[in-house]
C-alpha cells in the first residue's frame, strides 16, 4: 500500500519533501537539537566520502578532539565503531539526531557527517547546522533521481548554503562543481586540488598535490599549500594505504582539519598513521600467490580511478581480475558503460549479482555484459556472487590482482525478499582459506 502510495507521488514533489522536513523537525526536537552543542562537519560528493569522513575524524582525535562520525560504512564514537547496517550514506534523521544525542552523552565536541545527496534534498541532515562543508568530486551519479548534472550538483550546493556566509567552505578547485559552490558565501574557503586547480578570489588556503609515488601498499606526494596568496615551504603528504586517489581525500580532509582550526602540520603527522576503511580498496592477505583487494567502486568515475590506481600496481606481464556488477532501482544508464570500462581497464571480467533491490537481478547482470568489449578482455557471467569469487581466484595466476567492486564494507545484499546477510570481505577470506578457493602457487 505504501509501495503504491509513493510511486504515484513524485520523488521530489512538495508533498513527500514536506513530510521528509516534518520528520526531521521532529527528530531533532525529540533528541534536543544536539548539534547546537557540537561542531559540525559536513562531506559530500560522489566517491571518496567515507575515506574522507574517517581520515577527517583520525585527525580530530590525533589532535586531542574528542569526536563521531557517521559514515555509509559506520557510525564512530570516540573511539567505539558499529557498521552502518542500514548502508544509507544519510539515514532517517531519526537515526542521525540519535546519533548527535549519543554524541554529546559521550562528551564529544565534534561530529564528521557523511553527506548524501538524497539526504540533502529530503533533509535528512536538517538541524545538524554544519560549520564546516566540504566536497570531494562529482560524477554522474543518482541521475535517475536528480534528472541531471546540474541538479545533482544543486543537490549537493544545499550543504554549502547552510553555512549562511560563515563557517568554512572545501572545495576542489579541479572538479565541475567548483564555479557554482565558490559562488555561496562564506567565512573562510580552502580550495584543493590533484594538480593546478582554480582558485576562488580571496581564498584563505590553497592546497595542491605533486610528485606522486603509489605502490601496493602506499601513497605519497608533495604537498605545496598557499596561503593568502604567500607559498608555505613543501612537505610531504604520506598515506600508508594504496590508491593515489586517496592522496585527493587527504586533501580535502586536510581542509575540514583546517576549518576546525588544526594546522596542516599536524594534519600530516596524523595521516601517517591512519590505516584507511574497512572495504576501501582493502588489501585481503590470506597467503594466496595474488592479490586481492575489496572496494566500494561503483560510479564509472570510480572504476577509472580504481582500475586505473591497479593498473599502476601491476608487474610486467600480469593480470587484473575483476568482479563487477551493478545495483538495482537506479541508473540503469551506467551499467554498459561499467561494463565497457572493466573491459578496457581489466584483463578478466566477471559480471555478478550486486545489491539487485525489486529488479531481475539477471537482467541487471546481462546490461552490464552488453557493454564489455569482448575482444578486448577474457569476460564471464556467473550470476552466484559467491560461485563468481570462487572462479576469480581460481583463474588467478601468481602476481595477477583481483579487485572485487560494489560491496566493500557491507555486512547485507539488497534483494526483492529484503536484505540478506553478506559479508564480502570474509567470504574472500574464507574462499581464500578453502582448498579450491585459489588456484595453487
Amino acid at each position: 500500500m505504501i509501495r503504491k502510495l509513493k510511486s504515484r507521488i513524485g520523488p521530489q514533489s512538495p508533498l513527500r519533501l514536506g513530510w521528509h522536513f516534518s520528520k526531521a523537525f521532529f527528530a531533532a526536537m525529540r533528541y534536543g537539537f544536539p548539534a547546537r552543542a557540537l561542531t559540525v562537519i559536513g562531506i559530500t560528493g560522489t566517491d571518496g566520502k567515507t575515506t574522507t569522513v574517517s581520515m577527517t575524524a583520525h585527525i580530530l582525535r590525533c589532535a586531542g578532539i574528542r569526536c563521531g562520525a557517521l559514515s555509509t560504512a559506520f557510525l564512530q564514537i570516540g573511539e567505539e565503531t558499529q557498521w552502518n547496517a542500514t548502508q544509507k550514506t544519510s539515514p532517517s534523521p531519526l537515526i542521525v539526531q540519535r546519533f548527535l544525542r549519543d554524541l554529546r552523552k559521550a562528551g564529544c565536541t565534534h561530529a564528521v557527517l557523511e553527506c548524501s545527496s538524497h539526504g540533502l534534498v529530503q533533509g535528512r541532515t536538517h538541524y545538524t547546522w554544519p560549520k564546516i562543508a566540504a566536497i570531494t568530486n562529482t560524477s554522474a551519479e543518482h541521475l535517475d533521481y536528480h534528472g541531471t548534472m546540474e541538479q545533482y550538483r544543486s543537490a549537493k550546493a544545499k550543504l554549502f548554503l547552510v553555512l549562511k556566509g560563515k563557517g568554512t567552505k572545501v572545495l576542489n578547485g579541479g572538479d565541475g562543481s567548483f564555479d557554482l559552490l565558490t559562488n555561496i558565501a562564506s567565512g573562510h574557503t580552502v580550495v584543493y586540488g590533484a594538480g593546478s586547480c582554480k582558485r576562488e578570489a580571496g581564498s584563505d588556503v590553497v592546497m595542491n598535490i605533486s610528485d606522486v609515488i603509489a605502490t601496493s601498499t602506499s601513497s605519497n606526494a608533495m604537498l605545496n599549500v598557499q596561503q593568502k596568496g604567500f607559498p608555505l615551504p613543501a612537505s610531504r603528504l604520506q598515506l600508508p594505504i594504496p590508491g593515489s586517489f586517496n592522496l585527493e581525500n587527504a586533501l580535502c580532509a586536510i581542509g575540514c582539519a583546517l576549518g576546525a582550526g588544526i594546522p596542516v602540520e599536524k594534519s600530516l603527522e596524523a595521516l601517517q598513521t591512519f590505516r584507511g576503511v574497512p572495504g576501501r580498496l582493502e588489501h585481503i592477505d590470506e597467503g594466496q600467490p595474488f592479490a586481492v583487494f575489496v572496494d566500494f567502486t561503483v560510479t564509472p568515475a570510480a572504476y577509472e580511478r580504481t582500475l586505473g590506481t591497479i593498473r599502476s600496481m601491476l608487474e610486467p606481464g600480469r593480470r587484473i581480475l575483476v568482479l563487477t556488477g551493478s545495483c538495482g532501482d537506479r541508473m540503469r544508464e551506467k551499467r554498459p558503460i561499467v561494463g565497457k570500462l572493466c573491459s578496457t581497464l581489466a584483463d578478466v571480467v566477471v559480471v555478478t549479482n550486486e545489491d539487485p533491490y525489486t529488479e531481475d537481478p539477471q537482467k541487471i547482470i546481462d546490461e552490464v555484459f552488453a557493454g564489455i568489449d569482448q575482444s578486448a578482455c577474457e569476460a564471464h557471467r556467473i550470476f552466484d556472487r559467491r560461485e563468481a569469487m570462487r572462479f576469480l581466484f581460481e583463474q588467478a595466476q601468481p602476481g595477477d590482482i583481483c579487485i572485487l567492486c560494489a560491496k566493500g564494507s557491507d555486512t547485507t545484499m539488497w534483494t526483492a525478499q529484503g536484505q540478506i546477510p553478506w559479508n564480502e570481505r570474509e567470504i574472500a577470506r574464507e574462499l581464500l582459506r578453502t582448498p579450491g578457493g585459489s588456484s595453487a602457487s
